[in-house]
Protein backbone atom coordinates (compact mmCIF):
# COMPACT_ATOMS: atom_id res chain seq x y z
CA UNK A 1 0.00 0.00 0.00
CA UNK A 2 2.91 2.08 1.06
CA UNK A 3 4.22 1.66 -2.41
CA UNK A 4 0.65 2.62 -4.50
CA UNK A 5 0.54 5.96 -2.30
CA UNK A 6 1.75 8.84 -4.58
CA UNK A 7 4.08 11.18 -2.55
CA UNK A 8 2.77 14.43 -3.02
CA UNK A 9 5.23 17.69 -1.43
CA UNK A 10 2.47 18.10 0.92
CA UNK A 11 2.41 14.30 2.07
CA UNK A 12 6.29 14.85 2.49
CA UNK A 13 6.00 18.39 4.53
CA UNK A 14 3.03 16.85 6.60
CA UNK A 15 5.19 13.16 7.53
CA UNK A 16 8.08 15.25 7.73
CA UNK A 17 6.60 17.51 10.77
CA UNK A 18 5.00 14.06 12.11
CA UNK A 19 8.12 12.74 12.55
CA UNK A 20 9.34 15.97 14.07
CA UNK A 21 6.97 15.65 16.58
CA UNK A 22 8.02 14.34 20.40
CA UNK A 23 4.66 13.23 21.21
CA UNK A 24 1.31 12.41 19.23
CA UNK A 25 0.03 15.01 17.59
CA UNK A 26 -3.39 16.04 16.33
CA UNK A 27 -4.91 16.95 12.99
CA UNK A 28 -4.96 20.85 14.27
CA UNK A 29 -1.83 20.91 16.05
CA UNK A 30 -0.07 19.61 12.41
CA UNK A 31 -2.07 21.83 10.55
CA UNK A 32 -0.57 24.43 13.43
CA UNK A 33 3.40 23.67 12.50
CA UNK A 34 2.16 22.47 8.44
CA UNK A 35 0.72 26.30 7.59
CA UNK A 36 4.07 28.01 8.59
CA UNK A 37 5.77 25.78 5.23
CA UNK A 38 2.35 26.21 3.67
CA UNK A 39 0.78 29.18 4.26
CA UNK A 40 -1.93 28.08 1.16
CA UNK A 41 -2.76 24.71 2.86
CA UNK A 42 -6.02 24.01 4.42
CA UNK A 43 -7.16 22.13 7.59
CA UNK A 44 -9.25 19.78 5.86
CA UNK A 45 -6.45 19.12 3.38
CA UNK A 46 -4.07 18.27 6.02
CA UNK A 47 -7.32 15.89 7.35
CA UNK A 48 -7.58 14.22 4.12
CA UNK A 49 -4.16 13.58 3.79
CA UNK A 50 -3.72 12.13 6.65
CA UNK A 51 -6.54 10.12 6.56
CA UNK A 52 -4.86 8.89 3.43
CA UNK A 53 -1.63 8.31 5.15
CA UNK A 54 -2.95 6.16 7.49
CA UNK A 55 -5.56 4.11 5.24
CA UNK A 56 -1.87 3.18 2.47
CA UNK A 57 -0.25 2.20 5.69
CA UNK A 58 2.73 4.83 5.51
CA UNK A 59 1.99 6.86 9.44
CA UNK A 60 -0.75 5.23 11.90
CA UNK A 61 -3.50 6.73 13.51
CA UNK A 62 -4.21 6.56 17.35
CA UNK A 63 -8.20 6.76 18.81
CA UNK A 64 -7.40 7.39 22.90
CA UNK A 65 -10.13 6.99 24.72
CA UNK A 66 -12.70 8.60 22.31
CA UNK A 67 -10.62 11.79 21.76
CA UNK A 68 -9.72 13.79 18.88
CA UNK A 69 -7.64 11.12 16.81
CA UNK A 70 -3.61 11.56 17.10
CA UNK A 71 -1.25 10.64 14.41
CA UNK A 72 2.34 7.97 14.93
CA UNK A 73 5.10 7.77 12.43
CA UNK A 74 6.68 4.64 14.07
CA UNK A 75 4.80 1.76 12.52
CA UNK A 76 6.23 -1.12 15.20
CA UNK A 77 3.56 -2.28 17.60
CA UNK A 78 3.99 -0.76 20.80
CA UNK A 79 1.66 0.89 23.65
CA UNK A 80 0.72 4.14 24.60
CA UNK A 81 -0.24 6.30 27.90
CA UNK A 82 -1.69 9.80 27.79
CA UNK A 83 -2.05 12.50 30.15
CA UNK A 84 -5.96 12.61 31.43
CA UNK A 85 -5.06 16.42 32.22
CA UNK A 86 -3.66 17.79 29.38
CA UNK A 87 -4.36 14.68 26.53
CA UNK A 88 -0.65 14.05 25.86
CA UNK A 89 0.60 10.90 24.30
CA UNK A 90 3.46 9.28 24.69
CA UNK A 91 4.95 5.96 23.91
CA UNK A 92 5.26 3.14 26.84
CA UNK A 93 7.82 0.51 26.83
CA UNK A 94 6.29 -2.54 28.65
CA UNK A 95 9.38 -4.30 28.10
CA UNK A 96 9.10 -8.41 28.93
CA UNK A 97 5.93 -7.61 31.37
CA UNK A 98 3.88 -7.56 28.30
CA UNK A 99 2.65 -11.59 27.77
CA UNK A 100 -0.68 -11.52 26.39
CA UNK A 101 -1.79 -14.63 25.02
CA UNK A 102 -3.90 -14.00 21.62
CA UNK A 103 -6.33 -16.68 20.54
CA UNK A 104 -7.24 -16.73 17.22
CA UNK A 105 -10.82 -17.16 17.72
CA UNK A 106 -12.71 -15.69 20.80
CA UNK A 107 -16.01 -17.12 22.28
CA UNK A 108 -18.25 -14.76 19.83
CA UNK A 109 -16.49 -15.58 17.10
CA UNK A 110 -14.55 -12.84 16.42
CA UNK A 111 -10.73 -13.33 14.51
CA UNK A 112 -8.11 -11.65 16.11
CA UNK A 113 -5.88 -10.16 14.59
CA UNK A 114 -4.33 -8.14 17.36
CA UNK A 115 -4.89 -5.96 20.98
CA UNK A 116 -3.88 -2.38 21.82
CA UNK A 117 -3.04 -1.54 25.84
CA UNK A 118 -3.95 1.80 26.82
CA UNK A 119 -2.39 3.23 30.19
CA UNK A 120 -3.14 6.58 31.60
CA UNK A 121 -2.00 8.96 34.19
CA UNK A 122 -0.59 12.92 34.70
CA UNK A 123 2.37 13.54 32.50
CA UNK A 124 5.45 15.13 34.71
CA UNK A 125 4.79 18.81 33.15
CA UNK A 126 0.73 18.52 34.76
CA UNK A 127 2.67 16.44 37.85
CA UNK A 128 4.58 19.28 38.60
CA UNK A 129 1.87 21.81 38.14
CA UNK A 130 -0.15 20.30 40.74
CA UNK A 131 2.55 20.09 42.82
CA UNK A 132 3.57 23.74 42.75
CA UNK A 133 -0.51 24.72 42.53
CA UNK A 134 -0.61 22.59 46.08
CA UNK A 135 2.26 24.41 47.33
CA UNK A 136 1.43 28.24 46.73
CA UNK A 137 -2.29 27.14 47.72
CA UNK A 138 -1.75 28.75 51.29
CA UNK A 139 -0.31 31.70 50.17
CA UNK A 140 -2.46 32.74 47.44
CA UNK A 141 -5.61 32.26 50.13
CA UNK A 142 -3.20 34.75 52.55
CA UNK A 143 -3.04 37.50 49.64
CA UNK A 144 -6.82 37.18 48.50
CA UNK A 145 -8.22 39.84 49.96
CA UNK A 146 -5.09 42.30 48.51
CA UNK A 147 -5.05 40.89 45.63
CA UNK A 148 -9.02 41.42 45.34
CA UNK A 149 -10.65 41.90 41.54
CA UNK A 150 -7.11 41.19 40.24
CA UNK A 151 -6.15 37.94 41.29
CA UNK A 152 -5.43 35.59 39.10
CA UNK A 153 -6.33 32.34 38.71
CA UNK A 154 -3.61 29.07 37.87
CA UNK A 155 -5.02 28.98 34.07
CA UNK A 156 -5.05 32.46 33.41
CA UNK A 157 -1.32 32.81 34.94
CA UNK A 158 -0.58 30.59 32.70
CA UNK A 159 -2.29 32.09 29.40
CA UNK A 160 -0.54 35.70 30.85
CA UNK A 161 2.63 34.04 31.19
CA UNK A 162 2.47 32.04 27.25
CA UNK A 163 1.84 35.60 26.18
CA UNK A 164 4.39 37.83 27.84
CA UNK A 165 6.55 35.21 25.93
CA UNK A 166 5.50 35.84 22.79
CA UNK A 167 7.13 38.63 20.36
CA UNK A 168 3.92 39.37 18.35
CA UNK A 169 0.09 38.79 18.78
CA UNK A 170 -1.21 34.79 19.09
CA UNK A 171 -4.20 33.08 18.79
CA UNK A 172 -5.76 30.64 21.36
CA UNK A 173 -4.21 27.86 19.67
CA UNK A 174 -1.10 28.94 19.48
CA UNK A 175 -1.39 29.40 23.57
CA UNK A 176 -2.91 26.36 23.79
CA UNK A 177 0.27 24.93 22.32
CA UNK A 178 2.71 26.62 24.69
CA UNK A 179 0.31 25.49 28.03
CA UNK A 180 -0.99 22.43 29.71
CA UNK A 181 -4.59 23.86 28.69
CA UNK A 182 -6.52 23.13 25.55
CA UNK A 183 -7.90 25.65 23.29
CA UNK A 184 -11.34 26.06 24.63
CA UNK A 185 -9.74 26.83 27.61
CA UNK A 186 -7.26 29.25 26.65
CA UNK A 187 -10.97 31.21 24.62
CA UNK A 188 -12.65 31.13 28.21
CA UNK A 189 -9.50 32.31 30.31
CA UNK A 190 -8.49 35.02 27.33
CA UNK A 191 -12.09 36.45 27.77
CA UNK A 192 -12.08 36.81 31.78
CA UNK A 193 -8.37 38.43 31.32
CA UNK A 194 -9.47 41.18 28.82
CA UNK A 195 -12.38 42.06 31.01
CA UNK A 196 -9.36 42.43 33.97
CA UNK A 197 -7.56 44.75 31.46
CA UNK A 198 -4.91 42.14 31.61
CA UNK A 199 -5.35 40.85 27.70
CA UNK A 200 -6.16 43.17 24.44
CA UNK A 201 -6.72 41.89 20.73
CA UNK A 202 -5.07 44.41 18.47
CA UNK A 203 -6.23 41.91 15.61
CA UNK A 204 -9.41 39.18 15.00
CA UNK A 205 -8.48 36.18 17.08
CA UNK A 206 -5.29 37.76 18.03
CA UNK A 207 -4.11 38.49 21.43
CA UNK A 208 -1.57 40.54 23.41
CA UNK A 209 -0.73 41.34 27.22
CA UNK A 210 -1.53 44.60 28.35
CA UNK A 211 0.89 46.60 31.03
CA UNK A 212 -1.51 45.82 33.49
CA UNK A 213 -1.33 42.32 32.67
CA UNK A 214 2.98 42.64 33.12
CA UNK A 215 2.33 44.01 36.35
CA UNK A 216 -0.49 41.26 37.37
CA UNK A 217 2.36 38.73 36.26
CA UNK A 218 4.85 40.49 38.49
Amino acid sequence: MQKLLRMTHQREIILDEIKKCKTHPTADELYERIKKKLPRISLATVYRNLEIMSESGLINKLEISGRQKRFDWDLQQHDHIYCVQCHRVDNIDLGDSKNVSLPEQDSHGYMVSGCRVEFYGICPKCNALRVKKRKGKGKKMACKSKCGSKGLSDKQREVLDALAKCKEPCGSKDIAAATTLEAKQVSCQLTALKKKGFVESPARCKYTITNDGKSALA
